[in-house]
């Protein structure tokens, strides 16, 4: 017993110096630097609630860049050799590099995209095409809906993060602000592009961004 409880702390050190390089070694690696300096948390909480609000965060603004992206290709699709083409040639530009972004935070953070892209792919596509149908001012209904939706959940996000440690997801904190300003930016084009002069557009708005609460709640948790 005795030989048993002086071996016991070498083992447990044995076992702790062969975990720990591991975990540095591949953050060392094939990481990016802002893992390289500890600010991802992967190895300190790789269960813990911190980490299950950043999967949410990561996994719910990914579905949503990704549905913005085929909601402009669908009024591309349409209305992309009109004079509003660069206008939403612009505003897509932007939202490739969002999207381009959160695909590398899924890697860094180790964060499962949602299951609902398939469907998120179909029905982006057809809200943009659908709307661009009704003209350029109902093309411009349909940014200005969105982007206000996903400015509003940014500054949500942005909330939870502060409250929960703002030291921590400093540079996760200035990702989302740069797009979430990005995204006011769209809204406030689609305004001057006529938005509101669409037709019956206080019901269109009202009705896509009911599905856009939908569409965060669900992508949040599947």
């Amino acid at each position: 017993m005795e030989v048993a409880a002086a071996v016991a702390p070498a083992v447990r050190r044995s076992l702790w110096q062969r975990r720990a390089p591991r975990c540095a070694a591949g953050l060392q690696g094939s990481w990016p630097r802002a893992a390289r300096r500890g600010t991802l948390g992967i190895c300190s909480t790789p269960a813990g609630h911190g980490k299950a609000v950043v999967d949410r965060v990561i996994r719910v603004d990914h579905a949503g860049e990704y549905g913005a992206n085929r909601i402009y290709a669908g009024q591309m699709a349409v209305l992309g050799r009109s004079s509003a083409g660069p206008v939403i040639q612009q505003m897509w530009n932007q939202e490739k590099d969002h999207l381009k972004k959160f695909n590398e935070l899924m890697v860094a953070y180790r964060v499962r995209p949602t299951v609902l892209l398939p469907f998120w792919n179909v029905a982006g596509f057809v809200l943009g095409a659908g709307t661009a149908l009704l003209g350029k001012k109902g093309a411009m209904a349909c940014t200005v809906a969105v982007e206000e939706s996903i400015s509003d959940h940014y500054n949500s996000q942005i909330r939870t993060l502060m409250e929960e440690d703002p030291e921590k997801y400093k540079e996760l904190l200035q990702i989302i602000k740069q797009f979430r300003d990005d995204e006011r930016e769209h809204h406030d084009i689609g305004l001057e592009h006529g938005a509101e002069a669409a037709p019956a557009y206080s019901i269109l708005k009202t009705a896509i961004q009911l599905g856009c609460k939908a569409a965060i709640f669900l992508s949040e948790r599947i």
